[in-house]
């Protein structure tokens, strides 16, 4: 029978491997991630009223995916990334952004000096108990947090089944449900969720290539990666939908939004 804690201690360890695995395939994700719906940012910033130029904190920004979208919004975002690489490719793409080092849980700016606080693929990486009072504490009054999460819409049948054969049970731990993604915290007493269909144009190799961004595919050995990228590449043309040519990865982007109460 196996000792919880020793269980306990591999998946927070899987999880630091799984946070850290993205630094050395920057530009990869920069490529190949999806961007956010408009609809789901402006829905995201919709309690801050018709504001203009919102100072908005994309923390955990990595490449600047969400960062794109808030530039699009007529927001001024500043990002915050830990990696290094990951921060260069965002320097590289959008020169303009100021782009800092920093975690979520240690956040390199004064009191009240944003207007928003958002995270892109990112809030799982955080340490909750840590991270909420300091994004309380760099929002201004009745500022707002919001989280953004691409996820594959397993509705439609070839798609369930690509998610099938892309998971990798060993290292895939099951999925968190949406409380348990945010645990109550009195600075952020009740998050409003909605849901934004999105999609990705893509071809099967480009879509294999996408996956083999995620954190999963990472950190496996590189002999059971290349097994599992191309079981994906199999599947995807043995599908009618996905066999030749470009197609949509039908998508929802699950978004949440908490107004700060101190």
């Amino acid at each position: 029978m196996g000792n919880s804690t020793d269980e306990s201690t591999d998946q927070r360890n899987l999880h630091a491997r799984r946070a850290a695995s993205f630094g050395g395939h920057a530009a990869e994700y920069a490529d190949h991630r999806p961007d956010y719906p408009a609809a789901a940012i402006q829905w995201a910033l919709e309690p801050l009223g018709q504001q203009r130029s919102l100072v908005v904190l994309d923390l955990g920004a990595g490449t600047g995916k969400l960062t794109e979208g808030l530039l699009a919004a007529g927001a001024e975002p500043v990002a915050v990334e830990p990696d290094a690489e990951m921060r260069g490719e965002l320097i590289a793409r959008y020169p303009s952004v100021t782009t800092i080092a920093g975690t979520a849980e240690s956040i390199p700016l004064p009191d009240a000096s944003v207007d928003a606080v958002v995270a892109g693929q990112a809030f799982h990486w955080f340490d909750p108990e840590r991270a909420f009072p300091e994004i309380a504490r760099v929002l201004r009054d009745d500022g707002v947090f919001a989280g953004f999460w691409n996820t594959n819409d397993k509705s439609v049948e070839w798609v369930a089944g690509l998610n099938e054969v892309a998971r990798f049970r060993a290292v895939v731990p099951p999925q968190a449900s949406e409380a348990d993604r945010f645990p109550k915290h009195p600075l952020f007493p009740e998050f409003d969720i909605a849901r934004f269909a999105h999609s990705q144009r893509r071809t099967a190799e480009s879509l294999t290539a996408t996956i083999g961004t995620h954190s999963h595919t990472l950190v496996i050995p590189e002999q059971e990666r290349v097994a599992l990228l191309g079981r994906i590449l199999d599947y995807l043309h043995s599908r009618p939908e996905t066999a030749e040519g470009e197609f949509d990865l039908p998508m929802v982007t699950l978004t949440v939004r908490a107004v700060c109460h101190r």
